[in-house]
């Protein structure tokens, strides 16, 4: 038989088949041997065994569509990145480099601006933000359910990654998409009006047909990539057309004169703080590694 692994822990793999049924699995030696080790997402062939250490057996693990790094899990087809509306507040440096390492590993990005009951117009500051970016960007609010039928619809059919800063409420939404999950939410802290760390492994969720969700557990920070300073650009869809206009082929829209990527962010053609972020990642990446 064919399934996902849907969770790992301490050598048993939780194995779905895909329709609505589960089996907690072995790993066969041979893959210890050849220093391979079944992820979290990774589709397997199986075998149910009845043993009293589990009731399967992962016979083979089958090809990889990707593997991310952070959460390390694979094949998935989406991520949806979370930010919140409310508390915490929106960190666009954060959300900037979750794109950044979604774009790295080839992974389809969603934006989910959560919690939009508790200050609609903040909601509606931030999708305008990245409008223009070419990453779709859903508002809803988990808790008085607006905008959730197009967030469920946006994940029946593929594997998504839930990713977001700690306390933005991706297991308030995993409770809500699928209750069965029934996730331990926490509470914020009042005092550093963070979120504590309610997920503490990454484990998928059976939502539909063919329709998984994975939780991982939140970040209070997330280092620039490994990049060269002349690829951050690309990360960047928004500044491709205004490149074009840009003097040097091989500028950096830093310090280079007649730069188009600059005349847009003073034109308002690009927001300021996606360009600041830009910048940000530029020095980053330039004070490990001298250009």
């Amino acid at each position: 038989m064919q399934g996902k692994i849907i969770k790992g822990v301490g050598g048993f793999y939780t194995v779905h088949n895909g329709i609505g049924t589960a089996a907690v699995c072995r790993a066969r030696g041979v893959f210890r041997d050849r220093g391979e080790k079944p992820l979290v997402g990774d589709n397997v062939e199986f075998v149910l065994t009845g043993e009293a250490d589990g009731s399967g057996r992962i016979e083979k693990l089958l090809p990889r569509k990707n593997e991310l790094i952070r959460p390390a899990v694979a094949n998935m087809d989406q991520a949806l990145i979370l930010v919140s509306a409310g508390k915490p507040a929106f960190h666009p440096l954060l959300l900037d480099n979750f794109l950044l390492w979604m774009g790295m590993q080839d992974v389809p990005v969603l934006i989910g601006v959560g919690k939009c009951d508790t200050d609609p117009e903040e909601a509606k500051r931030i999708a305008a933000v990245y409008e223009g970016t070419g990453f779709p960007v859903l508002i809803f609010s988990a808790l008085s359910g607006e905008g959730l039928e197009e967030v469920h619809a946006r994940l029946v059919g593929k594997t998504t990654v839930l990713a977001g800063a700690s306390g933005v409420g991706k297991s308030t939404l995993l409770n809500r998409l699928i209750p069965e999950a029934a996730m331990e939410t926490g509470e914020l802290s009042e005092r550093l009006g963070r979120g504590r760390h309610t997920t503490r492994h990454s484990e998928i969720f059976f939502l539909e047909k063919d329709s998984f969700v994975l939780d991982t557990p939140g970040f209070t920070s997330l280092d620039t990539p490994e990049l060269e300073a002349d690829e951050v650009a690309g990360y960047y869809p928004e500044f491709t057309e205004p490149a074009k206009a840009c003097r040097f082929p091989d500028c950096l829209h830093d310090r280079e004169p007649d730069c188009g990527v600059k005349a847009a962010v003073r034109a308002g053609l690009i927001v300021r703080s996606r360009y600041d972020s830009y910048k940000r990642n530029l020095e980053d990446i330039r004070s490990r590694r001298p250009y």
